[in-house]
């Protein structure tokens, strides 16, 4: 439709305008050049319906419409000065489609000779004639500018959606994999404690003297339900071993905040820079898996700082209060580990998850006097024994 209205638009102008210094034919052929090929570059998006959007027309057959569009354009200027004002718009919308369309060389090289031409016109031409030049010289640049910006823009936007659905995906598989791994140390944890229940079970029916056939029965019971679901437990979670790749799997107990000593000595070593650790209050046993999950973090912090602030010193710092356990862990380095970061990698994601998993939770960021602080906390309240 708005091909058609240019070129009805151009064709009358011609006609209006006949002088005979030019062939009707000739002119109205000029006329038509310069409108109907917009009809490939400006009929709006099929699926969009939005007028003058890009279509998905081949892009051979769009450069072919901006080029005849651009070429009747520069001859209804010059030499035969037939060129339309339906012409003239229907110029600057072919440039600036053609520049959408990525097609910036040639979007380039149909502009170029119309600024040509208006910056070597004689200055004696008529003051209509000079303004027509000038006026088409810089709508062309104009068209063809803001065309090639939109494509810029477009492109852009297109790769940075491409880029953060990967980067969403990347940390979905992290996350995943992480719940991976924290499931298959708890199936260790777990699968321990039911075993001991199993076992306590079968030891007190056989060897508490005088104990009644219904305690024999339902310690029985108890051995038995202990079993049921230790064997579900593996038959549910113990595939979760192989997901890390054939490796053989590791049959050491899981490790506890016992072991930190250990771990702080082995990042010292590793490192050759000053690691500490650093104990407040009464310390107390825990759950398995919250001490589990607090040792993970932590090695997972000191991991960090030995691969972004190589070097720095290291504080690793817990503190048993009544209700929780806190645990921060800083360095000293010149903190390129942004959280912005981190939380591009894996680091986070796993800590953020073993924390959830215990209930506690987990902040990262750089400290205040430089370096980066990872702070969590876990709910962590002092068992009351009855007397």
């Amino acid at each position: 439709m708005a091909a058609a209205l240019l070129a009805l638009g151009a064709v009358s102008e011609v006609l209006l305008r006949a002088d005979g210094d030019v062939p009707l034919p000739l002119a109205l052929s000029l006329a038509l050049g310069t409108t109907v090929p917009v009809a490939v570059l400006a009929g709006g998006d099929p699926v969009t319906r939005q007028p003058f959007a890009p279509t998905r027309s081949p892009r051979g057959l769009s450069a072919a419409a901006a080029v005849v569009v651009g070429a009747a354009g520069m001859l209804s200027l010059a030499p035969f000065h037939v060129l339309t004002g339906a012409g003239l718009c229907a110029l600057l919308v072919s440039l600036h489609q053609a520049g959408r369309r990525g097609l910036k060389y040639l979007t380039a090289l149909l502009a170029l000779p119309f600024i040509a031409y208006a910056v070597t016109t004689p200055a004696g031409s008529g003051v209509g004639e000079r303004f027509l030049t000038v006026l088409t010289a810089v709508g062309a640049a104009v068209a063809a500018g803001t065309g090639l910006a939109r494509s810029a823009r477009d492109t852009a936007l297109v790769n940075s959606a491409a880029e953060q659905a990967i980067a969403d995906t990347l940390l979905e598989h992290a996350a995943r994999g992480e719940r991976a791994r924290i499931a298959r140390e708890l199936h260790d944890v777990v699968a321990h404690h039911i075993s001991m229940i199993a076992v306590q079970a079968e030891t007190a029916r056989l060897t508490t003297p005088g104990l009644p056939a219904v305690g024999a029965e339902r310690f029985l019971a108890i051995g038995d339900t202990a079993r049921t679901a230790l064997t579900e437990m593996r038959r549910l979670l113990g595939v979760l071993r192989e997901d890390a790749g054939g490796s053989a799997p590791d049959r050491r107990p899981q490790p506890g905040l016992e072991q930190l000593g250990e771990l702080v000595d082995e990042a010292r070593d590793a490192s050759a820079a000053a690691v500490r650790l650093i104990v407040e209050g009464p310390v107390r046993p825990l759950d398995p898996g919250l001490e589990l999950t607090a040792y993970r973090i932590v090695q997972e912090a000191l991991t960090n700082t030995r691969r972004h602030a190589p070097g720095a010193a290291v504080d690793v710092e817990l503190r048993y209060t009544r209700d929780a356990l806190r645990l921060r862990v800083r360095d000293n380095g010149p903190s390129p580990h942004t959280a912005k970061g981190l939380d591009a990698g894996h680091g986070l994601v796993g800590m953020r998850e073993r924390a959830a998993m215990v209930g506690g939770e987990l902040r990262a960021g750089p400290a205040r006097r430089g370096g980066f602080l990872i702070e969590a906390t876990f709910p962590a309240p002092v068992r009351e024994h009855a007397s």
